[in-house]
């Protein structure tokens, strides 16, 4: 089960769909960093499933939210899921995770942090991010979202290309606590897929 520092329940994720859904998510600048294999055989076509780093999350609305968002992507550069009750042999994997912080202005960020998996990366670890916050005022508390996306290819299980997404909001900000998030940061992640290996990018 995922724990968040505020309980996301799957009622509040449906009333914010259904008042937001007419408004545009206000998100960015989403930080994108892409590593492309030099040798990434069928990269942007067959067929792709979205799992989770940690197999435990499966069935939380968290993950379901953000792999929805990713399949939608996916589908878009090239790839497709298998169909009801196709055999697919060897189909690629997008091992997704996410990783929320809450956190105030001027103090230490909270060690307690929402994920949905976990996961150093292929290619290094961490995101190198740099935080726009304006500090007039009263800070707002802000909430930090992170997202992975590491493509195996199979049988052998090697990463052929990964992804990493990251933005800040404050914590009032609609994005910080419904679905709305989640698609924006897939848009941005996959926004010129694959993206030039190892180039960190602004996405608005």
């Amino acid at each position: 089960m995922i724990r968040t520092t505020r309980t996301l329940t799957a009622a509040c994720f449906l009333a914010a769909a259904l008042t937001l859904g007419g408004c545009s998510a206000q998100v960015g600048p989403v930080e994108v960093t892409r590593f492309s294999a030099a040798d990434a055989p069928g990269l942007g076509s067959g067929v792709i499933r979205v799992d989770p780093a940690n197999p435990q999350d499966a069935s939380s609305l968290e993950f379901r939210t953000y792999a929805a968002a990713v399949a939608q992507e996916l589908a878009k550069v090239g790839y497709r899921q298998a169909l009801p009750g196709e055999a697919v042999a060897n189909p690629q994997v997008a091992v997704l995770s996410v990783e929320r912080r809450s956190y105030q202005p001027g103090r230490e960020r909270s060690p307690v942090s929402v994920g949905v998996g976990g996961s150093t990366g292929s290619y290094g670890s961490g995101l190198g991010l740099g935080l726009g916050i304006n500090l007039a005022g009263k800070p707002q508390e802000q909430v930090e979202t992170r997202m992975q996306v590491m493509i195996k290819d199979r049988p052998g299980g090697r990463t052929i290309w990964e992804g990493r997404a990251a933005f800040t909001v404050g914590s009032k900000a609609p994005v910080a606590q419904t679905s709305l998030g989640a698609a924006k940061m897939a848009e941005a992640l996959f926004k010129g897929f694959p993206g030039k290996s190892g180039e960190t990018i602004l996405v608005k």
